[in-house]
């Protein structure tokens, strides 16, 4: 069987982003996608309305029933909800250091909307930033979970708080013409990537990127062409993206 990535997400109802989008993109990176459900949202392409997030003893019933079952080689994280199930991750992490891990520390939707409450979920975050193979902050993740302004000190303070790699998304900066990612492993700078930045905005991408990465983990990509891989597959997607309504957020069309 194809090795398989456990992804801790939510759902999301409009298909966009949350558990499909991690189904399709793990998919697409040739790897096999189980899901334990942290939360129900109500939410559509444009806007959160709500969620209900999974107990942490249901959140983690759901991941040991496929250890073992599964060939897991890789855990994702996007949506947690709660400071119990970033808890409950951390504690089966512990259990399994044999798995790679790719946190992707979502605190607000990009259609808008909170997927729990920021402050209380950064603080919960430390714990699992040393368990993380890789980080896959936007820059207002990184600054949200760091304090930090500047994009290069926040970085690094990540690394002060035990992240191994960390891929700093660059979609939320002011660069008209341009998207920039930026590439540190151990601390030091190791490689960035320029994609033209296309029109409109787009519901889901930044879990499609975290996705594919670890899916070419788990299919025994080294981290920094796991990245490449991932960031060339993602733009093609976004340039074939569907509009559900005229002016509204796009989903990535990611088969």
């Amino acid at each position: 069987m194809r090795p398989t990535v456990l992804c801790f997400s939510g759902l999301d109802p409009s298909g966009g982003a949350g558990l499909q989008a991690d189904i399709e993109a793990i998919g697409q990176s040739g790897a096999h996608a189980a899901i334990a459900c942290t939360a129900l949202t109500i939410q559509n392409s444009q806007q959160v309305f709500g969620f209900e997030a999974t107990s942490k003893e249901l959140l983690l019933a759901q991941a040991h029933a496929v250890v073992g079952d599964l060939p897991i080689q890789c855990v994702k994280s996007g949506m947690l909800g709660t400071t119990d199930n970033i808890a409950a991750l951390a504690e089966f992490l512990r259990e399994h250091p044999e798995y790679r891990y790719v946190l992707d520390p979502v605190l607000v939707a990009n259609s808008g909307g909170s997927l729990g409450d920021q402050a209380t979920l950064v603080k919960a975050f430390v714990e699992l930033i040393p368990l993380a193979t890789m980080l896959t902050p936007n820059t207002v993740e990184l600054r949200a979970l760091t304090g930090e302004q500047d994009l290069e000190a926040a970085t690094q303070k990540l690394f002060a708080m035990g992240a191994k790699a960390v891929l700093v998304k660059g979609g939320h900066e002011d660069t008209a013409d341009y998207i920039r990612n930026a590439l540190y492993i151990d601390g030091e700078f190791v490689s960035e990537s320029h994609c033209p930045r296309l029109a409109g905005e787009y519901h889901g991408s930044g879990c499609s990127l975290a996705s594919f990465i670890a899916g070419r983990l788990a299919m025994g990509d080294e981290l920094k062409i796991a990245v490449q891989h991932a960031e060339t597959w993602l733009f093609g997607v976004l340039k074939q993206a569907e509009t559900p309504v005229p002016n509204g957020q796009k989903i990535p069309k990611r088969f």
